[in-house]
């Protein structure tokens, strides 16, 4: 008997022990991320995947920030800090009084004239020649129906407001023209604005297209003989020549004989009124890859047409282009040009060139 209750105990032990080891082996061995403060390194670990998504994002489109989008199908838009910035920073130079003669001009014909607009989707674009406006005016024949898609408009339909649907501003009334300034979407292109007058200076002069012969024919021979100072040259128009053109404060006489404001080298200023009209958003030409889809999505489009695919590098700012191209023009008409045009250099934040300052 006295054996059978020593069996039963060491039996009883046996069993007890395999419970505490089994329980300690549960302990140890189960998902430590369950308990206590082993929840921190999941915690952590969650907060760290957002993190690195956010600085994707950073990387993708920086200085953004998060705002209230008009469509909330997403809830939220990003909205690049940069686009603020430009509009801070035209706001600001437009107040500057020191500036205002360089700023500042009237919403007559001309600026109407260069505002093409599409009522359907209340958009106003105001055009910068020489600043790849050719594709945004596409987009807007598009958005008015003209036509189904970009690729379907001839070139030669692109620039006939004839034929191409897309009217400008100043065929409406003086009442429909402040409606739509105050309540449609606003934008236009700029870029660095001598190396704008070098494309200028490029496409008129030398590539000359066949379809604008008056250029090389009636325009650069008026310039060779009011600004060319060596009178024995008897090459074409150069840019020293076209330099000193554009700087002369009386250059407008010569504007007038060829019939107006040649709007190829017309200041952003005198073209869109920047500091009259309130503009949504101001893209540059220097980051139209990111700044287009922007205009795109804020304008509320994106869903019904694309900008059309850019050429790689097309966009970048050729400093030794622009340099090689003012190397051979005096400082004191680089000095007057840039009189000239300061006003778009301050009011969309250009720099004053390095070779002006030396």
């Amino acid at each position: 008997m006295h054996r059978q209750w020593l069996l039963l105990a060491a039996c009883f032990w046996v069993v007890f022990m395999f419970m505490v080891a089994s329980k300690f082996i549960t302990l140890t061995f189960k998902n430590p991320d369950v308990y206590g403060v082993k929840q921190e390194p999941l915690t952590l670990t969650a907060i760290t995947k957002v993190e690195k998504i956010q600085v994707m994002k950073a990387k993708r489109f920086p200085g953004e920030i998060q705002t209230i989008g008009r469509g909330l199908s997403e809830d939220i838009i990003h909205q690049p800090l940069v686009h603020m910035e430009r509009l801070e920073l035209l706001r600001n130079v437009c107040q500057d009084a020191s500036l205002k003669n360089l700023t500042h001009t009237t919403v007559s014909k001309f600026v109407l004239d260069r505002i093409f607009v599409c009522d359907k989707h209340k958009i106003l674009f105001c055009q910068t020649p020489k600043v790849g406006n050719t594709q945004w005016k596409k987009v807007l024949i598009v958005l008015n129906g003209a036509f189904s898609s970009i690729e379907e408009i001839p070139e030669n339909i692109v620039h006939d407001h004839e034929k191409n649907g897309l009217p400008r501003l100043s065929s409406f009334s003086d009442s429909e023209i402040q409606e739509r300034l105050k309540l449609y979407f606003k934008f236009l292109i700029v870029r660095d604005p001598f190396e704008r007058l070098i494309s200028a200076f490029k496409d008129k002069f030398v590539r000359n297209p066949r379809f604008e012969p008056w250029y090389r024919h009636e325009i650069a021979p008026g310039i060779i003989r009011k600004y060319r100072k060596n009178r024995t040259e008897t090459r074409g128009l150069q840019f020293e020549d076209f330099v000193r053109y554009l700087g002369d404060p009386n250059h407008r006489w010569l504007d007038i004989q060829f019939g107006d404001r040649i709007i190829h080298w017309v200041t952003y200023v005198e073209l869109c009124a920047p500091c009259e009209i309130t503009y949504s958003v101001i893209g540059h030409h220097e980051t139209l890859e990111e700044d287009a889809p922007y205009i795109l999505k804020e304008a509320g489009i994106d869903h019904l047409v694309s900008y059309p695919t850019i050429p790689p590098g097309i966009t970048l700012y050729n400093k030794t282009k622009v340099e090689r191209y003012f190397s051979g023009v005096s400082k004191r008409d680089i000095r007057r040009l840039y009189a000239r045009f300061e006003g778009d250099f301050n009011l969309f934040g250009y720099p004053e060139p390095d070779f002006l300052l030396n």
